[in-house]
């Protein structure tokens, strides 16, 4: 898993604020619409960081619950929520060990939360947690940026950026034999008394493969629904990176 995100939870809006979240969550609605999961239900927005994806799902009429590992993300999460006018359960739980007082008709993973288990193992545990978590026929929905991404767009790379409320600098190192992308950033803040205060974030995600995915949820208690070249409907191809998946718990799935 992900270092905690304490003081990154303070920039994390800061650096995420060209995330087309409202066109996200409209595509998360059409999927979720499709397969009869309709505004009314109930939906466990996993890994919701500062409840991007809870908000926008809970204006649209669905009963959300947010979980995330992160107090300071939560807490953000809820102040945002109170802001918008929305109640919404925010919980601290870690994905891999889910607890509902009662199944939830869908969980959304959404921005990369299952690129944070870096084992095939806690892959498996959060598909088998996600499977008790959901009614029969419950369906799952979770996205990775793909191995391609991590490898070629991201693996190697120096980024960074000035902006108002930070500077950053995020240096990116690629293991093909561990398949784990190591991410290292330094965040530079400004001071009312100085010049500057610094602090410093070291992120790893894995990098699966869609069959590697599919016999994990298989072996989870899932069906395969489809996978997808985020945002669109068509296959993900070699060079695709992100890959949205739907799965479907089977309806007498004993986990």
């Amino acid at each position: 898993m992900t270092e905690e995100y304490g003081k990154f939870a303070s920039v994390y809006d800061l650096l995420m604020q060209d995330v087309p979240y409202a066109a996200w969550a409209r595509y998360l609605v059409g999927i979720l619409s499709k397969h009869g999961v309709l505004p009314g239900a109930s939906v466990l927005d996993c890994a919701c960081g500062t409840g991007a994806f809870s908000i926008r799902l809970a204006q649209e009429g669905y009963l959300v619950t947010g979980c995330d590992r992160s107090p300071e993300m939560l807490a953000i999460a809820q102040e945002k929520a109170r802001k918008a006018g929305v109640k919404i359960p925010f919980v601290q739980q870690d994905m891999r060990e889910l607890t509902l007082h009662k199944p939830a008709d869908a969980i959304n993973c959404a921005c990369d939360g299952v690129n944070y288990l870096l084992g095939d193992e806690d892959a498996e545990a959060f598909f088998v947690s996600a499977n008790k978590a959901l009614k029969p026929n419950g369906l799952l929905l979770f996205d990775v940026s793909s191995a391609y991404k991590l490898e070629h767009i991201l693996g190697g790379h120096t980024y960074g950026d000035d902006t108002k409320g930070c500077t950053y600098l995020w240096r990116n190192r690629f293991d093909p034999n561990a398949h784990l992308l190591e991410m290292k950033l330094a965040f530079f803040l400004p001071k009312e008394n100085g010049p500057y205060s610094r602090f410093d974030e070291r992120h790893i995600q894995r990098a699966y493969g869609e069959d590697e995915l599919r016999a994990l949820l298989e072996r989870a208690g899932f069906q395969l629904e489809g996978a997808f070249e985020w945002p669109g409907k068509q296959p993900p191809n070699a060079q695709s990176e992100r890959i949205q998946f739907v799965a479907k718990k089977l309806e007498f799935a004993d986990n």
